[in-house]
C-alpha cells in the first residue's frame, strides 16, 4: 500500500493542484516565483515551523512550480513516515510571489495492540519482535510486516495452514492524536506432519538410506522421539542437498534432483515426492599436488587418505581438504594453518574423467607465513586484563596457529568469568605481503559469584544455610573502600565462606585460592579452614545437649601446577591437610569411645588431565579424568605399640560387658588417636558430540581405602557411602558421599561405610538454552554401582542398577540446580524387592 501511494505520489508531483483565488490569479506550467508563505493545514500535531524545515523548502528561495524542489519537499514528508496524506496547494499568487499550502493528516499512533490465539506466555515476545509498542506509528508497511512475521514464524514450526489477521480499530477519546488499536489473531491450525517421504528415480541407494540422510526431514514414526515429522521447507531445502551428498559418498558425483512436490492429503499431513537422477558411479584416479613445498607429496597424502582406485567420494574429499564442522579437524587446511599459513588456499580441480575415473589436482597456494601484529581483548569490563591476557595462547609477533586460536576460546571458556557461548574470535587487518594479521578476541561477562540461601527442616529441628562464593576475587583490594562494586573483583582469584547451622550442629568453613601464585605461571595456591560443632539429642528435653558434642576442626595447603608433559593438559597438585577429630560424652554407634580425639594428617597427590570443550557448565566434546592417592603417615612402623596384641585383646572381649565395652573404647582410642590410612581414586568422564548440541557422557569411578598395618584395621573415617543425589551435607567422618540416583541416600553402603566402592554412568544431555542469564538443559541416564566392605567381596559385575530423567538449571547467581527422577531397578541390602523411583534435588554440584 505504501509503495503504490508512493507511486501516486511520483505523478502528482508533475501536477500541483492549483486552487483559483479571489484574483483569479495566472498559473502558468514551470514559472518561477519567489517562495512568500508556507501554511501547514489539516489534521497534524507537528509544529509548522518544524515541517517546514524538514520539507527543505525556503521561504525567500527562488522556486518553479511545478517543479523538483516541490517534488523533493513531497518525498522527504513522505519518507519520515508520520503522515498518510500529504497534499501540496498554490493558494495564490501575486506577480512573482508564490503562497504555499501543505495540508497533512499525521499517521495514527498504537493505543494499544492486542495478540490472540496464541498462549499468554508468547504474546510478549511477539509484540517485541514486531515493535508493538504504545506510541508507534501505524503504517500500512507495519501490518504488513507483523501479518507476515507471525505467519513464517509458525510455518517453520510446522504450522503451514496458519492464518494471521491484523485489524486497526479508532480509539475516540478526548486525546487529539490519532490513536487506533490492534488486533492480531492468530489461527496456527493443526502442525503439518509428513506421512511419507517418497523417492522416485532411485536404484542405487534405497528410499530408506536416502529418508535417513535427511537429518531434520522425517516422515512420522511412532517410536522415533529426538526428531519430529513436521515440515519446515527451509530444512526441507537444506536435506535436499544431504540426498545429493548421499549419492556422492556412494561414487555418483552427477546425481541431482530433478523435480520436488508436496502432496497435501488433508490440514494434518502432506506427502514429499523427490524424483532424482543417479548418474554413473565414479572412482578416484591419480590425486597430485601442486604448489607444495612446506610439505611433501607423502606428507599431504597421509592426511588425505583416499588411495588410487576407490569409490570416488566428494563428500570425504571435501573434509579431508578443509573440513567446516569440526575447527580442529586433521585436514590440509588445519595442517598448513596449524604451520602459520594462514593465507594459504587448496583447491581440487579434476583434470580428466575419462571411463569414469577422475584424476584430480589439488592445487596449493601456501603463501607466506603469517604472524600476529596486535592481540587485544574487549569486552573484560570487570575482569582484569592481566587475568585474561595471561590465559591467551597467541601472542604479539608470535606465528599464527589456528589450534592456539581454538585453545586460546577454550582457557578463557573455562575460566568461569565469561559466557563461553559468546567467545569469539575476530581476525581482522590481513596483510598479505606483511605476513601479519590482528587478532581481537571479544568476551561477554557473566556472574561469577554465586549465593547460597536456604532453609529446610531436617534432623529434627530447623536448619538454614548462608554460602558466598566469589570466582573472580581481589584480594588486593580488600582495603580499598572504591573496589566495593559490590566487593572487590577481577583478579580471578576464589573466596568462599559457608555457614550451616540448627540445634543441633554448626559448621562453618572459609576457602580460597590464587591460580596463578606470583602472577607469572599458572601455580594454584589454595587452603581452606573449617569447624563443625555436632551436639548430642537429648530425649528427655528434645532438645541438644550442650554439654555433650563431637567436634572437628581443620585445615588444608595445597599447590597445583599444569605440567608441559605429556602435554598442558595435564595438571599435577599435592596438598597437606589436618582434621582434629575431638569427642566429649558422646557415645553413639559412630565410634567405640565417647571421649577422646583422633587426629587425621594426610598428604594427598592427583595427577588430572581436562581438555573438555568449551563451555565448563555444558562441555560438548573432550574428556576429564583424575587419579588420586591420600596417605597418612605409617605410625605403626615407629611408635612402638603392639597392634597384634591390641587386636587380639579387643577380639577377646564382650561388647555386651559394660567393664568390657569401656576397654574397647579405650584400645580404639589408642588405634585411632593418630589416623592411619591409604586411599585411592580414580574417576573419568568422556564427552562425545552426537547432533547438533546433543551430547553424551559416559563416565567410571573407583574408589579404594586401605590399612598399612593389618592389625591396627580400616580407620572408621574417610569411607565411601553410596547412593542418592551425593549431597554430603552433615558428615563428621570424613566419608565422602557418592551419588546413584534411584536409590536412597547413602542406602547402598553398609552402616560403617563401604572400604571399596565402583560407578559406572552414561548420559544423554540436551540444551534447552545456553544463554548467559541462565543455562538449561534436560538429560537421561543409566547407571549403576555398588559399595564393597573388602576385597573378599569386591564384584565389579554385582551391580545396583538404575535409570530416569531430570533437568539442570545454572544461573550465575545461585550456582547449578536440578532434579532428577530415577527408578532403582535393584532390591536395597536386606531387602527384596526393588526400589522403585526416587526423586533428587541436586544443589551446587555437577555430574
Amino acid at each position: 500500500m505504501k509503495t503504490y501511494i508512493k507511486s501516486l505520489l511520483i505523478a502528482f508531483t508533475l501536477i500541483v493542484s492549483t486552487v483559483v483565488t479571489a484574483q483569479q490569479s495566472d498559473f502558468n506550467q514551470g514559472k518561477r516565483y519567489i517562495l512568500e508563505d508556507i501554511q501547514i493545514t489539516g489534521n497534524t500535531n507537528f509544529n509548522p515551523g518544524t515541517i517546514i524545515t524538514f520539507s527543505r523548502l525556503k521561504i525567500g528561495e527562488e522556486i518553479i512550480i511545478p517543479g523538483e524542489q516541490i517534488s523533493n519537499a513531497i518525498k522527504k514528508l513522505w519518507d519520515s513516515n508520520l503522515f498518510s496524506s500529504i497534499d501540496v496547494y498554490l493558494a495564490k499568487t501575486e506577480g512573482d510571489k508564490a503562497y504555499l499550502e501543505i495540508n497533512l493528516i499525521d499517521l495514527p499512533e498504537l493505543n494499544e495492540a492486542t495478540i490472540q490465539g496464541v498462549k499468554k506466555g508468547k504474546i510478549e515476545q511477539l509484540k517485541k519482535d514486531n515493535n508493538l509498542s504504545k506510541g508507534v506509528k501505524v503504517t500500512e508497511n507495519l501490518l504488513t510486516t507483523t501479518r507476515n512475521y507471525i505467519t513464517n514464524k509458525y510455518k517453520k514450526d510446522g504450522f503451514l495452514n496458519t492464518k494471521v489477521t491484523v485489524s486497526t480499530k479508532e480509539v475516540i477519546d478526548s486525546i487529539e492524536k490519532s490513536r487506533v488499536n490492534m488486533l492480531v489473531y492468530i489461527d496456527k491450525g493443526e502442525k503439518v506432519k509428513i506421512d511419507k517421504i517418497i523417492f522416485n528415480g532411485n536404484e542405487k541407494i534405497s528410499d530408506k538410506k536416502l529418508r535417513k540422510a535427511m537429518k531434520n526431514t522425517k516422515q512420522k514414526n511412532p517410536i522415533r522421539i529426538l526428531k519430529r515429522s513436521k515440515y519446515i521447507k527451509e530444512n526441507f531445502e537444506e536435506d535436499k542437498v544431504s540426498v545429493i551428498d548421499a549419492y556422492k559418498e556412494k561414487g555418483y558425483r552427477d546425481a541431482r534432483i530433478i523435480s520436488d512436490s508436496i502432496v497435501y492429503r488433508d490440514d494434518k499431513t502432506v506427502t514429499l515426492y523427490v524424483d532424482v537422477e543417479e548418474g554413473e558411479q565414479y572412482k578416484f584416479g591419480k590425486i597430485t599436488f601442486v604448489g607444495n613445498s612446506v610439505y611433501s607429496d607423502q606428507q599431504l597424502h597421509s592426511i588425505l587418505k583416499i588411495n588410487e582406485g576407490s569409490t570416488y567420494n566428494g563428500v570425504e574429499l571435501r573434509k579431508r581438504i578443509a573440513d567446516d564442522s569440526k575447527p580442529d579437524a586433521v585436514d590440509i587446511t588445519n595442517l598448513y594453518q596449524d604451520s602459520g599459513y594462514l593465507f594459504s588456499t587448496i583447491n581440487p580441480v579434476e583434470i580428466s574423467a575419462e571411463g569414469n575415473v577422475i584424476d584430480m589436482e589439488i592445487r596449493i597456494s601456501e603463501g607466506k607465513p603469517a604472524y600476529f601484529n596486535n592481540v587485544s581483548v574487549s569486552g573484560n569490563d570487570k575482569t582484569n586484563d592481566h587475568v585474561v591476557y595471561r590465559e591467551l595462547r597467541t601472542k604479539p609477533g608470535g606465528l599464527y596457529r589456528k589450534s592456539d586460536v581454538i585453545r586460546t576460546i577454550r582457557e578463557l571458556g573455562q575460566l568461569g568469568f565469561f559466557d563461553a557461548q559468546q567467545l569469539t574470535p575476530n581476525m581482522k587487518n590481513f596483510n598479505t605481503q606483511d605476513g601479519t594479521v590482528d587478532i581481537e578476541y571479544q568476551v561477554v561477562e557473566r556472574g561469577s559469584s554465586q549465593i547460597e540461601l536456604q532453609g529446610g527442616y531436617g534432623g529434627g529441628g530447623f536448619i538454614g544455610t548462608l554460602g558466598l562464593s566469589f570466582n573472580n576475587f581481589a584480594i588486593k583490594d580488600i582495603f580499598k573502600k572504591e573496589a566495593y562494586k559490590p566487593i572487590p573483583s577481577g583478579d580471578g582469584q576464589s573466596l568462599a565462606l559457608r555457614l550451616q547451622a540448627s540445634q543441633f550442629f554448626q559448621t562453618y568453613s572459609f576457602s580460597f585460592s590464587e591460580p596463578w601464585l606470583g602472577g607469572k605461571r599458572p601455580v594454584q595456591l589454595s587452603t581452606s579452614l573449617s569447624h563443625t560443632r555436632q551436639f548430642l539429642f537429648d530425649p528427655i528435653s528434645r532438645n541438644a545437649d550442650r554439654n555433650r558434642r563431637f567436634n572437628i576442626t581443620g585445615i588444608s595447603v595445597g599447590i597445583a601446577k599444569r605440567l608441559k608433559v605429556p602435554d598442558d593438559y595435564f595438571q599435577l597438585s599435592q596438598a597437606v591437610a589436618f582434621q582434629h577429630y575431638n569427642l566429649k560424652n558422646y557415645n553413639t554407634g559412630l565410634f567405640t569411645f565417647g571421649d577422646g580425639y583422633s587426629n587425621n594428617l594426610s598428604y594427598t597427590v592427583a595427577l588430572t588431565r581436562n581438555n573438555t570443550r568449551t563451555d565448563p557448565i555444558y562441555p560438548m566434546g573432550g574428556s576429564s579424568f583424575s587419579i588420586s592417592a591420600k596417605l597418612s603417615l605409617p605410625y605403626s612402623l615407629f611408635n612402638d605399640v603392639d597392634y597384634e596384641a591390641l587386636k587380639e585383646e579387643r577380639d577377646g572381649l564382650d561388647a555386651t560387658d559394660a567393664d568390657d565395652l569401656e576397654r574397647i573404647g579405650e584400645i580404639d582410642q589408642e588405634r585411632y588417636n593418630w589416623l592411619e590410612f591409604y586411599k585411592v581414586k580414580f574417576k573419568g568422564d568422556w564427552y562425545t558430540r552426537l547432533v547438533d548440541k546433543l551430547v553424551f557422557k559416559s563416565s567410571i569411578e573407583f574408589g579404594f581405602l586401605g590399612a598399612y598395618n593389618q592389625d591396627r584395621g580400616v580407620i572408621p573415617f574417610e569411607r565411601f557411602f553410596l547412593g542418592g543425589d551425593g549431597l554430603g551435607n552433615f558428615a563428621l567422618d570424613g566419608r565422602e558421599v557418592v551419588q546413584l540416583r534411584g536409590y536412597p541416600n547413602q542406602s547402598l553402603s553398609s552402616q560403617d561405610g563401604g572400604t571399596i566402592y565402583n560407578k559406572f554412568s552414561l548420559e544423554l544431555r540436551y540444551p534447552i538454552t545456553l544463554g548467559a542469564q541462565a543455562k538449561i538443559y534436560g538429560l537421561t541416564f543409566l547407571e549403576a554401582g555398588s559399595s564393597y566392605d573388602n576385597f573378599r567381596d569386591y564384584n565389579p559385575f554385582a551391580l545396583n542398577r538404575s535409570a530416569g530423567a531430570g533437568i539442570r538449571i545454572f544461573m550465575p547467581a545461585f550456582g547449578l540446580l536440578g532434579i532428577d527422577f530415577g527408578y532403582g531397578f535393584d532390591a536395597l541390602p536386606g531387602q527384596t524387592v526393588r526400589n522403585g523411583l526416587e526423586t533428587h534435588f541436586i544443589i551446587g554440584q555437577q555430574f
